[in-house]
């Protein structure tokens, strides 16, 4: 069988990762652009001052703002069919609640699309990823306060009516569960832009995983922006019916560290917190039951879940199921198990894998697991693989060339295995790796973190001149595409 004759291939950035120009052209504060670099043992730090000798990498990132008809020119010469971009809302809304929407901003995107049109790329636009304007941290409290509600439904109808003839594919909230993975606020901040009032008053470094975090603001939020969402796909159809706006997830995928029973229920517990509550909520249109009980544990009141709330989620459900798909984990109740560690997690570590620079516990074959469960829990949902890569230190030889063989080698399992699920039955619709040029990484806030095809001449010093070249990888996963995924030598 093999992939579909329209199945979508490309690659996935987010604006705060790739933009720059972060207070150009009318563009307000947001949260990323309050955050400081990091490396593979340092932890990024958040600084609500200004601090003209910190290195805030979001502010030029590798200047996509400037340079995105060179770098679409780039996907396309690969054989892009689709582009996952984000839209930046405080370039649309610089404060979130502006009266009006920023023209400028507005503008750009339009040349954006245009140029991705000029060159038959569909693109596949977040709506949200990680970009909360400053504004609604400060003032509103994020998503914690319902108000935050109307200001992005109202932010996603100037975006669908604006490019409802240019964009067809859409996703409301970028990786919406983050914020159910951590016992720190990294999620809460990053996914809902809610920050404890003494933490946005520091004025000194704060590591992102000491950040302070109220569980039931969390979950106030993270139901916010389910009805949020679910408003957004309702009001998107209207629109344009022919819109097809989906979630993201960021999968966790866990397996039991041994047979032990108690592990099997731990993993099970984990898996229903970190991946199927916000799945089930976008997808089924209702809490599962699991949750209430999980609720009642950890002593949240859910008065701020309505009756009205439960109906706009029922008839607000999205079109595709999305995810984001690293590394899996392993999951014990036994303390003394040896830990490995991502971006946005922690499990015990799986003697059967090898694990990337960072730490990521590589397993292909846990995508294809992943694919055929998701298409079990929801069998009538097409599914799309949005991000996928792997972060590694790339060397630029004398020549100018950057040999990236082990890029190719933990790409090509991953094209088998989704591959394999294709052939098992599963709706999968397409495919966008994690990054398709090198960008600033949102875990560490570093450039040493590469992942793209393209190489950006940027670096965790801030020098560089941003150029851009090819690496073996472009012209492999060039190959990939044009062969339909059968070409993986």
């Amino acid at each position: 069988m093999g992939f579909p004759k329209n199945f979508l291939w490309g690659g996935a950035v987010a604006a705060n990762q790739c933009e720059g120009a972060y207070l150009e052209d009318g563009k307000g504060l947001s949260v990323p652009d309050m955050l400081l670099g990091g490396d593979v043992n340092t932890p990024r730090t958040f600084l609500p001052k200004t601090d003209e000798i910190a290195f805030y990498p979001s502010h030029e990132a590798i200047d996509f703002y400037h340079r995105y008809k060179e770098d679409i020119a780039l996907f396309a010469e690969m054989g892009f069919t689709v582009f996952r971009l984000s839209i930046n809302w405080g370039r649309i809304y610089p404060n979130g609640d502006d009266e009006e929407p920023n023209e400028e901003g507005l503008a750009f995107y339009d040349a954006v699309f245009d140029e991705c049109e000029k060159h038959g790329i569909e693109p596949l636009v977040t709506l949200c990823h990680y970009e909360i304007p400053w504004n609604i941290v400060t003032k509103y409290g994020g998503f914690s306060n319902r108000e935050v509600i109307d200001l992005f439904v109202k932010y996603a109808r100037t975006c669908f009516e604006r490019y409802k003839d240019k964009v067809k594919y859409w996703l409301t909230f970028n990786e919406i569960n983050i914020p159910c993975m951590h016992a720190g606020g990294i999620g809460p901040l990053y996914g809902l832009g809610i920050m404890e009032e003494e933490d946005i008053q520091s004025d000194h470094h704060i590591p992102l995983t000491e950040l302070k975090y109220n569980l039931q603001r969390t979950f106030e939020g993270l139901h916010n922006e389910f009805v949020a969402s679910a408003l957004a796909v309702k009001l998107g159809h209207e629109i344009n019916p022919d819109f097809m706006i989906g979630n993201m997830i960021a999968h966790e995928t866990t397996y039991p560290l041994t047979p032990n029973p108690k592990d099997v229920l731990a993993c099970m517990n984990v898996d229903d917190l970190h991946n199927n509550f916000c799945g089930d909520v976008q997808v089924r249109g209702e809490y599962p039951s699991f949750m209430w009980r999980y609720f009642k544990e950890n002593g949240i009141d859910t008065s701020f879940i309505t009756e009205e709330d439960k109906k706009i989620l029922k008839e607000g459900t999205v079109d595709m199921y999305t995810f984001s798909y690293y590394m899996t984990n392993c999951v014990t109740v036994d303390e003394k198990a040896e830990k490995i560690g991502g971006n946005m997690s922690m499990g015990a570590k799986n003697p059967y894998l090898k694990a990337s620079d960072w730490g990521w516990q590589i397993d292909p074959d846990g995508l294809r697991y992943t694919l055929n469960v998701l298409h079990g829990r929801y069998p009538h949902t097409p599914l799309m693989v949005v991000e996928n890569g792997f972060g590694a230190f790339d060397v630029v030889e004398e020549d100018g060339s950057i040999h990236d063989e082990y890029r190719i080698n933990y790409f090509r399992p991953h094209i088998e295995a989704m591959r394999e699920a294709i052939e098992d039955g599963v709706p999968l619709i397409g495919y966008t790796t994690w990054g398709p040029i090198d960008l600033v990484s949102a875990g560490t806030g570093q450039y040493a973190k590469r992942y793209g095809f393209i190489y950006v001449d940027r670096h965790d010093d801030g020098t560089g001149d941003f150029s851009r070249s090819k690496k073996d990888s472009f012209d492999w996963y060039k190959k990939v595409i044009a062969s339909n995924g059968e070409d993986l030598d």
